[in-house]
């Protein structure tokens, strides 16, 4: 290294004695040693004298200076003196071959860059034609690794870092580079040379200015050749680079089980802005994540953009109608498998296949027409899908209803506003990417969302614009220019950071993603406007697009999640102090754990109808069950059979009637009587179960399922031809076999008379108003029509007095014999009055004698068993009372059993589906359980929640990084 090192030196000292100061020297030859330090002395003594040089030699500062002088070569005591420091000598000559080293160097450095620069000088100024450049070669350092194409080191290895393909792809494209690199220089050159100076005249302008355009315009097609040449080997190498990901991918799939799925950055953050759809705070945390909203006028083709860039025809679609009736927020994201799926459902479509395709088609619709209320026509309910595939930019994108200006038939009054005032939800967030989409088929005039637009972002610091359908304007437009203006943002008002051109087919709904991207490629390879310059390369394709957005995207994310995450961490501080003040005691319970809370409770309380004593059933349904026949056997079975002549005819009356109520009404009655005793036992344990501790916070949700569950349940009517046989035998039977059921017969009928006793006399003294006792002690007095039902009175109840035995209703010579007394009296009244004051009259009267015959029957047992032979009392109806009580008792047992054994159990069912189906029903929920409690603590979980993902979002976007 060192004669390596020493070499290098020498040759650089000799180029610059030669180059600086001019001056022709004669040196040794080059040798390997020739440069190195030699000895004056040899190991054996003897002196060694130098050549005898012939040539004058001129000495430098960077020339070799004598290495000693002639006073010492010839002294007699300078042997041993040279014998003794020769090795102090040779470190001596070492160290000033190193500051030679350092010098030449540094000298050598200078030179080389002032050189450099000098060359540098010397090059033409290509600025002018930077934009004839393609830009594809601006894009080379994304796909090619040029430095190591010219590194020695890659040479010397025959380039396999790389396939063949790729140095074939790298060589080619550096030699074509170098070609219209050369040929501008020498463009330059010519054009250098027609600059007039005192030699030659000046050409003339006309000549020189076509020369100088044939010679850009040739330069131009070159260029565009070369460009279309390479444009598609890099489709080609990135088509097996998708390839080889998509291997790479099916890999990882396949080896998922054996690891802990990790989840991808973008559907972390899909995730994020899934829990911010659904929040809603007091606080002004508002959701400020940034997110592409698409917008555009109706049919102006966002949605096949979008398509493009998620690669699949995933919307439906209509012919000039509206088919986005919601927002649908697309979540775009890279994996082996091109699939989408919904956030609320585990089915995966195959983008791939027809069928699917269709399929996802037509759930979008359905779930965009639910999500539309009643009487509108655009609902803002975002619907959340995801889409993966080899290739696909990492993007959240939100494809909002386009724009209208006037509503059409079918659709509600206030479509367009309600279209406006979702755009404007969407692009208000600062952070928000705005994807304007304005068709150019159409004047430009005519476009609405681009006012929109600049109202939301006038500065344009967040908007990409994206002229769609430009085949039809290229060939519909007169003056082409005018797409140039468009795309330069010169035609519009509004101001955007980008401005790109697409085709998105050809108008046919059955054309696929590939032959629109050929076709689109194909059209820009051959549209004027791409040649002449009126559109740049990076500013055509929805590939060129998807890659832009992507950045933009990605770039907004990272400016602004962090500021999101402080903003939520306040939030946060903010509801956890409100909630530590207002319920201290209380656990933050949202409203899905409250329901789970309330849900347990109903479930022990419905547990406990099973718990429900046999006595305790049939006490209250017999109990319950009379109420409802007790005056149906009053008015229509025992005081009809009570008008007849004797004993038989009683009986015989008695038997028919019975036989019509059970066959009729009285099953339908019990079965009724049973329900409505369920219904409300398990309302009182409900209520029992509240005074324990219980939560008003759960009334509502209580109530509501105790209606449900009832509305729900239905009775089994099969047990009501059994229950009629049942109690058509009860009431068959008139052998009461011992004195205590005659005596609880008597009873239950003393009982019953008295309570219609007192019923009537409240319906008399209604009738008739207060008495003389009333009136003063209550300083109350008649009406008018009490005065003339109370002088009504007193004549019925003398005929009464006369007559005991009277029939139940008044002849029509007693009525008029009625009405002249109390003409008479000067009291003017109406027939039908007259017969309303009997009937209540009559029954007081029939049930004060009843009640006697009854304490006459209570000695009458023995009568009874004897058949009343050879006695004049007879208790037919104590024995009707006694079938009417049998029966109860019967029909109350029957009921019972069919309550512990089947309706209970089928209730609790019921109670069950209705829970399940209201945990399902999230809006249910929002209504039952509500409450400034509840709300504080469902913001305490969302922000915790978003708070939490979005750390772990940061965290992996800064690994990624």
């Amino acid at each position: 290294m060192l004669r390596a090192a020493n070499s290098v030196a020498c040759v650089a000292c000799r180029k610059l004695v030669s180059s600086r100061m001019r001056v022709r020297v004669s040196l040794q030859k080059s040798h390997p040693m020739s440069c190195a330090p030699r000895h004056l002395f040899s190991w054996t003594g003897r002196t060694q004298h130098p050549p005898h040089r012939l040539v004058v030699r001129h000495f430098t500062n960077l020339s070799r200076p004598p290495l000693r002088s002639s006073r010492l070569r010839h002294g007699g005591h300078s042997f041993q003196q040279y014998r003794s420091f020769w090795v102090t000598r040779l470190v001596t000559r070492f160290l000033k071959l190193r500051y030679i080293l350092l010098g030449s160097a540094v000298g050598g450095g200078y030179t080389a860059k002032k050189t450099y620069n000098e060359w540098k000088d010397l090059l033409p100024d290509f600025s002018e034609y930077t934009s004839i450049v393609p830009d594809f070669f601006w894009e080379l350092s994304e796909h090619i690794d040029l430095e190591s194409a010219g590194d020695p080191a890659f040479k010397a290895t025959g380039g396999q870092s790389a396939d063949s393909s790729d140095r074939h792809f790298k060589k080619d494209l550096l030699r074509e580079l170098a070609l219209i690199q050369r040929q501008i220089q020498q463009h330059e050159e010519e054009t250098r040379r027609t600059v007039p100076d005192s030699d030659h005249p000046n050409p003339p302008p006309h000549k020189r200015k076509a020369s100088d355009k044939e010679k850009i315009d040739q330069l131009q097609e070159e260029l565009v050749r070369t460009q279309i040449k390479y444009q598609r080997m890099l489709e080609h190498l990135e088509k097996e680079n998708k390839e080889l990901r998509k291997v790479v991918l099916q890999k990882d799939d396949k080896g998922i089980h054996q690891r802990k799925v990790k989840k991808s950055l973008i559907d972390m953050y899909s995730e994020v802005l899934d829990i911010l759809s659904d929040y809603d705070s007091n606080y002004n945390t508002q959701d400020h994540l940034p997110r592409v909203v698409v917008v555009g006028d109706q049919s102006a083709g966002k949605t096949s953009v979008l398509e493009m860039i998620a690669q699949a025809r995933i919307f439906p679609r209509g012919s000039g109608e509206m088919m986005t009736r919601s927002p649908v927020k697309v979540t775009l994201s890279e994996g082996p498998h091109h699939v989408a799926t919904f956030k609320d459902s585990s089915r995966e479509f195959d983008l791939s296949k027809e069928q699917d395709l269709a399929a996802l088609r037509h759930e979008i619709e359905l779930r965009m027409k639910k999500s539309v209320r009643e009487g509108q026509t655009v609902s803002p309910e975002t619907i959340s899908l995801s889409v993966k595939g080899p290739g696909i930019q990492r993007m959240v994108l939100v494809d909002l209803p386009g724009v209208i200006s006037t509503v059409t038939a079918g659709m509600a009054a206030d479509t367009k506003e309600t279209i406006f005032s979702i755009s404007k939800a969407y692009m208000q967030n600062p952070n928000a990417i705005i994807l304007c989409i304005q068709d150019g088929s159409v004047d430009a005039e005519r476009s609405i969302v681009t006012d929109l637009v600049s109202q939301m972002d006038p500065q344009g610091k967040r908007t990409i614009f994206v002229l769609t359908k430009v085949d039809l304007a290229e060939k519909n437009l007169a003056s082409p220019s005018r797409i140039q203006q468009i795309v330069e943002g010169k035609l519009f008002p509004m101001k955007a950071l980008g401005y790109f051109a697409v085709v998105t087919g050809k108008g046919s709904s059955n054309e696929n993603i590939d032959a629109i991207k050929d076709y689109e490629e194909e059209f820009f390879q051959k549209s004027s406007l791409l040649k002449k310059g009126m559109l740049k390369a990076h500013q055509v394709t929805t590939k060129n697009l998807s890659l832009a957005v992507s950045d933009c995207f990605w770039k907004m994310v990272r400016e602004s999640v962090e500021q999101q995450a402080d903003a939520f961490k306040a939030s946060r501080f903010n509801l956890e102090t409100e909630w530590k003040n207002n319920y201290p005691r209380l656990r933050e319970l949202d409203r899905n754990e409250l329901f789970e809370k309330a849900k347990n409770e109903i479930l022990d309380e419905v547990i406990s109808l099973s718990q429900v004593t046999p006595k305790h059933w049939e006490s209250i349904l017999q109990k319950k069950l009379w109420e409802r026949v007790s005056t149906h056997v009053i008015e229509n079975i025992y005081l009809p059979a009570a008008q007849t002549i004797n004993s038989g005819t009683f009986n015989t009356t008695v038997d028919i009637k019975l036989k019509q109520w059970t066959d009729k009404q009285l099953p339908h009655k019990a079965l009724e009587v049973a329900w409505e005793t369920l219904q409300e036992e398990f309302a009182r344990f409900m209520a029992e179960y509240k005074g324990k501790d219980q939560d008003d916070i759960f009334d509502k949700l209580k109530e509501a399922v105790k209606d449900e569950s009832i509305k729900r349940h239905k009775w089994n009517e099969r047990a009501m031809d059994s229950l009629r046989v049942i109690q058509h035998n009860a009431l068959e039977d008139r052998s009461i076999t011992d004195k205590p059921q005659w005596d609880s017969a008597i009873q239950f009928m003393e009982e019953t008379l008295q309570s219609r006793l007192r019923d009537t006399d409240s319906v008399i003294s209604d009738m008739v108003g207060p008495d003389w006792k009333q009136r003063w002690l209550n300083w109350t007095s008649r009406t008018p029509e009490q005065h003339i039902r109370n002088a009504t009175r007193g004549e019925l109840e003398r005929l009464l007095r006369v007559n005991e035995e009277h029939a139940a209703y008044l002849a029509n010579d007693e009525v008029t014999t009625v009405r002249k007394n109390l003409e008479a009296h000067g009291v003017d009244v109406d027939p039908v009055l007259i017969k309303d004051t009997w009937h209540q009259l009559y029954r007081r009267h029939f049930l004060h004698k009843a009640l006697l015959h009854c304490t006459l029957c209570r000695r009458g047992f023995h009568y009874y068993q004897r058949h009343f032979d050879d006695s004049e009392l007879e208790c037919n109806d104590v024995v009707l009372f006694w079938r009417i009580q049998r029966m109860l008792a019967i029909t109350a047992n029957t009921l019972r059993q069919q309550l512990t054994n089947t309706e209970v159990r089928r209730l609790e069912k019921n109670v069950k589906e209705v829970l399940e189906d209201f945990a399902e029903d999230n809006g249910k929920k929002g209504q039952l359980i509500t409450g400034r409690r509840v709300q504080l603590a469902e913001d305490l979980k969302k922000v915790r929640e978003i708070q939490e993902k979005l750390e772990a979002f940061i965290e992996a976007l800064h690994k990624e990084k």
